[in-house]
């Protein structure tokens, strides 16, 4: 029986800038820690969107995505950003297996707010592969691009995008997680003075979310957090950016911001 895993959330943002999240996640799979880690890489999908001269565009920090941005998530997410994390992690002795929300049914979704184009919005995780490469001794390194639901629709059993920390959130309820560690190029939540908060309930958080002092891709992360926390202890938003982040906040030496449950 698999002990509740860690569901760690990276993004494009702090990968390549001198951080140690790979290295960190090899270090705790040694220590035989289950692991499931979710990638992002919005940065390159805009690099490789205006090559093809498509501005890319956002509403409440999620990407909107018609037909050809479409192909270029897909394209960028399981081939480009997921095989380049695969051979970094293996390079430094770690053990992984790529996949996206597709692989095995992985992330179903379906299209919620036409406004957006081809974004998801979760219906279910599947589970059973995930835990079938954790028995197996690997990290599963998972790209946010979920499955069309298969419902007669004219996108029924095609490829969308999901926002990665979405998918964090989605993966981290379903499995029960230990917790839910977001790596991000920010210090944590901050209050309208730009103070960081070091603990939020749900309540609080929820609150927070409908407010006015969070935006952009912190709207998204703080939402997952909130849909995790119901199934697992906890989840916390820190800076990836700083050295052997991810290993401080799994020791609880964590400076950024938990979420917790409310009682």
């Amino acid at each position: 029986m698999l002990s509740p895993p860690i569901v760690v959330k990276i993004g494009g943002s702090t990968l390549g800038s001198h951080d140690t999240s790979l290295k960190d996640l090899v270090t705790l799979q040694q220590q035989g820690m289950n692991v499931v880690v979710i990638h992002g890489g919005g940065n390159v999908i805009s690099e490789w969107m205006q090559r093809q001269g498509i501005p890319p565009h956002f509403v409440n920090g999620l990407r909107v995505t018609d037909a050809p941005s479409l192909d270029i998530v897909v394209a960028v997410l399981t081939g480009l950003v997921n095989k380049e994390l695969v051979c970094s992690l293996q390079e430094l002795g770690g053990k992984t297996i790529g996949l996206s929300g597709t692989d095995g049914r992985l992330v179903e979704a379906h299209i919620a707010k036409p406004e957006l184009g081809f974004v998801g919005e979760v219906t279910n995780v599947d589970t059973a592969p995930i835990i079938n490469i954790l028995e197996a001794g690997y990290i599963p390194m998972i790209a946010p691009v979920a499955m069309h639901r298969l419902d007669g629709t004219e996108h029924s059993g095609k490829p969308l995008n999901i926002n990665g920390d979405t998918v964090a959130g989605e993966i981290a309820r379903a499995l029960g997680a230990n917790r839910l560690i977001f790596l991000t190029d920010v210090q944590g939540i901050m209050d309208s003075n730009g103070r960081v908060l070091k603990n939020l309930d749900q309540r609080r958080a929820s609150i927070l979310l409908n407010s006015e002092v969070i935006s952009g891709g912190m709207i998204p992360k703080l939402d997952a957090c909130i849909r995790a926390i119901e199934t697992s202890n906890y989840a916390e938003i820190i800076d990836g950016r700083q050295p052997e982040a991810l290993l401080n906040c799994v020791n609880g030496q964590s400076d950024g911001t938990r979420i917790v449950k409310t009682y």
